[in-house]
C-alpha cells in the first residue's frame, strides 16, 4: 500500500537503466508528470551531458531536458548503488542478436544483477528491452527473488514492451499506448498505475509473457509485410512495370489492404532485430518461424539489388563501379534522425566498396561513420557533388530541400523515390 500511495502522490523515486533512446525519453517524461528521477547508465558522456542539460537525444530537446535537471527533478549517474534508495527501476538496456542471430541477453542479465543486489521489500521493477516471450519470469524473476523477497508481495515485477519512434513527430512517449503485464495481478496493477501518471493511454494485459510478444508481433507484423512488397518491387523491376504505380493503385481499395513500400533493406534497432527473437524462442519449441525467416532473407538481399541497380546505372552511363565516386545521401535509418544502427546504407557502401567504388556521403544528421575500419566524414552536398559519377539517394530528409542543388548531379539512383518528379531525367528508380 505505501508504495500505491508514492506512485499516486508521486513522491515515489523513479530510476531508468540505460539513457538511450528509449531510457532518456522515458525517463523526461517521468520527470515532467513530477517525480524525483534518477538515470542510471554506464557511458560517462551521456551521464555528464544529461547533468548538464545537454540532450544528446533528437526527440528530446535540450531546453526540455536542462529546466528539469535545474529543478532537480532529473539527475544521471554511472553508480547503481543508488537502486537502493529507489522506489521503481524501469530497464531500458540494449538487446542485440548475435551475429548466430540468437538473442544476446548480456545487458538485461547485468542490469539485473545489479537490481538485485540493491532490491528492497516495496520495489517496483520494469523491464522495456524487446526480448524473447518468457523473458521476465524465466531470466530476471529468478534473480530477483534470489534476496528471499517474493513477487507479488514484497516486490513487483513487470514487462512493458518499448514503442519508440524516433523522429516522429506526432507520436512520442506521451501519447503512446503503454502496454504492461506484471508475474501476477497486482504487479500489473502497480506498474500501470505507475505508466498512468505520465503516459496517456496505458493496456494492462494478463502476463509477462503476453506483453513481450506484443512487441514481437508489431514488429514481426511490418517486418514481414515490407519483405512482401521488397520481393514484389524485385518482381515488378524484372517484368518492367512500376512498382511505386502499382502500389498507389492497390492503396485505393478502402478495405483490405495497407500500403507497405519498398526500400534499401531494414534498418534501426527494432524491426531488422526483434522477429529473430521469436524465431529463436519458437525453435526451442520445436517450431518452424517460416514467414519470419524468408522475409529477413529477402529484405537483406535488398541493398544488393540496389548496388546491382547503382552499377547498371553507371554501365549506362559508359562508367564502372571500380574507380566511380560515389556519394551517398544519407546513412542513417530513416529520415531526419541520427541513428544508424542496422542501417542499409552501411551495407550498400560495403558492397559498393568491393566492387572497387571511391564513397563520400552527405547527411545532416550523421556526422561522422565508421565504415569497415575506417572514418568517414559529412561533406557539404554542393562539395559532394562536385566529382561525383553517381549520387545515390538511401535515407531522405524531410527537413532539407534539395531541389536546385541535385540538378547539377551527373546521375542519381533513387532508393526510396524520395525525388519523384524533382530530376525525373537523371533519376534511376528501384
Amino acid at each position: 500500500m505505501e508504495l500505491r500511495s508514492k506512485i499516486l502522490d508521486r513522491s515515489a523515486r523513479v530510476g531508468v537503466v540505460g539513457l538511450g533512446y528509449v531510457g532518456l525519453p522515458l525517463a523526461v517524461e517521468f520527470a515532467r508528470a513530477g517525480f524525483t528521477v534518477t538515470g542510471i547508465d554506464l557511458d560517462q558522456s551521456k551521464v555528464a551531458r544529461v547533468n548538464g542539460g545537454d540532450s544528446y537525444i533528437g526527440d528530446i530537446p535540450s531546453t526540455v531536458l536542462g529546466p528539469l535537471v535545474a529543478s532537480g527533478k532529473l539527475s544521471a549517474t554511472s553508480e547503481f548503488s543508488v537502486i537502493a534508495n529507489l522506489d521503481t527501476v524501469n530497464i531500458c538496456v540494449p538487446t542485440p542478436l548475435r551475429k548466430t542471430k540468437d538473442p544476446d541477453m548480456s545487458f538485461i542479465v547485468a542490469a539485473s544483477e545489479q537490481i538485485a543486489n540493491h532490491i528492497h521489500a516495496g520495489m517496483l521493477v520494469i523491464l522495456e528491452s524487446t526480448t524473447y516471450p518468457g523473458t521476465t519470469d524465466e531470466v530476471v524473476l529468478p534473480m530477483l527473488t534470489q534476496s528471499g523477497l517474493r513477487v507479488g508481495r514484497d516486490f513487483f515485477l513487470c514487462f512493458s514492451p518499448e514503442r519508440v519512434d524516433p523522429g516522429n513527430r506526432k507520436y512520442q512517449t506521451a501519447n503512446i499506448p503503454k502496454v504492461v503485464g506484471g508475474v501476477t495481478p497486482e504487479c500489473t496493477e502497480h506498474g500501470r498505475m505507475l505508466y498512468a501518471q505520465a503516459i496517456e493511454t496505458v493496456v494492462p494485459v494478463s502476463s509477462t509473457q503476453v506483453a513481450e510478444m506484443v512487441k514481437l508481433l508489431e514488429n514481426t507484423f511490418r517486418m514481414i509485410n515490407i519483405g512482401l512488397v521488397n520481393e514484389i518491387a524485385m518482381m515488378c523491376d524484372g517484368i518492367g512495370v512500376n512498382v511505386w504505380e502499382v502500389i498507389d493503385a492497390a492503396a485505393t481499395k478502402p478495405f483490405g489492404y495497407m500500403p507497405f513500400f519498398p526500400g534499401p533493406g531494414l534498418g534501426g534497432h527494432c524491426i531488422p532485430i526483434d522477429p529473430f527473437y521469436l524465431s529463436w524462442k519458437t525453435k526451442q519449441a520445436g517450431i518452424e518461424a517460416r514467414f519470419i525467416e524468408l522475409a529477413g532473407y529477402i529484405n537483406s538481399q535488398m541493398p544488393h539489388f540496389v548496388v546491382d541497380k547503382i552499377q547498371n546505372a553507371l554501365n549506362d552511363a559508359g562508367k564502372p563501379v571500380k574507380g566511380s565516386r560515389i556519394h551517398i545521401l544519407g546513412v542513417a535509418y530513416k529520415r531526419d534522425i541520427d541513428d544508424v544502427r542496422e542501417s542499409p546504407a552501411l551495407d550498400i557502401m560495403l558492397l559498393l566498396r568491393k566492387r572497387g567504388g571511391l564513397l563520400s556521403f552527405t547527411d545532416s544528421h550523421v556526422q561522422d561513420l565508421k565504415l569497415d575500419g575506417e572514418t568517414l566524414r559529412s561533406a557539404a552536398l554542393e562539395d559532394g557533388l562536385r566529382d561525383a559519377d553517381c549520387v545515390v539517394i538511401v535515407t531522405d530528409h524531410s527537413s532539407v530541400d534539395y531541389r536546385g542543388v541535385l540538378d547539377r548531379a551527373r546521375l542519381i539512383v533513387d532508393t526510396r523515390n524520395a525525388l519523384k518528379g524533382m530530376v525525373s531525367d537523371k533519376i534511376v528508380r528501384l
